[in-house]
């Protein structure tokens, strides 16, 4: 890891992953000049405490396809996966500073609908000092409304897109990390809509990307029907931090 390097965070259950998580992290790579994107397959999300439909393994295998077909720097990471428990964003970065990154090195992507309930988190506001945050816009949420939705933060906010991206230097000398509000468009995408497709035997081939699609109907997984011929399961790259 060099001095400068600069590695965004997005963890989820992906369960599957798809483009419209894939679309979120490249968008945030161009708009604050990422050298890389972790793809953090969660255990169990606390905001969401119930056991997602497929295994860890799959997840993660799921995401280590996705990351190594999308022709950008992303990686898979079980850094999640292999810590027993409810999965906190604090334990998460904690986790991160450990293994060799600082704060200022880490962007910890989340949809602004999640941030606005940001005092909920735990160990808030302490664990805004571990990371900056990217606030993504999400259908109904646009980040122009987090300012006033989350005032007590306002100060620390800097909006930025794709085409217009921050034009300043992030690095240990600037101090407090910051909060960063992306301000982009996703394909509408949700998980729980590719496993009912999946379950009812219709195509998810433009809600994930082919590899997954692929590994989804290999496994039988969400009750897609198998490929012929799919025994084994897939070598990926899975990939650990």
């Amino acid at each position: 890891m060099t001095p400068t390097f600069r590695t965004g965070v997005l963890g989820g259950t992906f369960d599957p992953i798809h483009v419209g998580h894939l679309a979120l992290a490249s968008e945030a790579r161009r708009a604050l000049a990422l050298d890389e994107v972790l793809l953090l397959p969660l255990r169990v999300p606390a905001h969401r405490p119930l056991e997602p439909a497929a295994s860890p393994v799959d997840r993660l295998a799921m995401a280590a396809l996705a990351a190594n077909s999308s022709g950008e720097p992303f990686r898979a990471s079980d850094i999640e996966l292999t810590r027993p428990g409810l999965s906190y964003t604090t334990d998460t970065l904690r986790a991160l500073h450990a293994a060799g990154y600082e704060a200022w090195q880490l962007f910890f992507l989340t949809g602004a609908d999640a941030f606005a309930d940001i005092s909920t988190w735990r160990d808030y506001p302490a664990l805004l000092d571990l990371a900056h945050f990217v606030a993504c816009a999400r259908p109904g949420w646009p980040v122009a409304d987090l300012p006033a939705r989350v005032p007590a933060l306002a100060g620390r906010m800097t909006g930025v897109t794709a085409t217009t991206p921050h034009p300043g230097t992030i690095g240990p000398e600037t101090g407090q990390t910051r909060i960063f509000l992306l301000d982009l468009v996703t394909p509408d995408v949700a998980s729980t809509t590719i496993r009912a497709r999946a379950r009812a035997g219709q195509p998810i081939a433009d809600l994930v990307p082919p590899e997954v699609d692929h590994y989804i109907h290999r496994h039988g997984l969400y009750g897609a029907p198998r490929v012929p011929g799919s025994a084994g399961r897939s070598t990926a790259n899975h990939l650990h931090e």
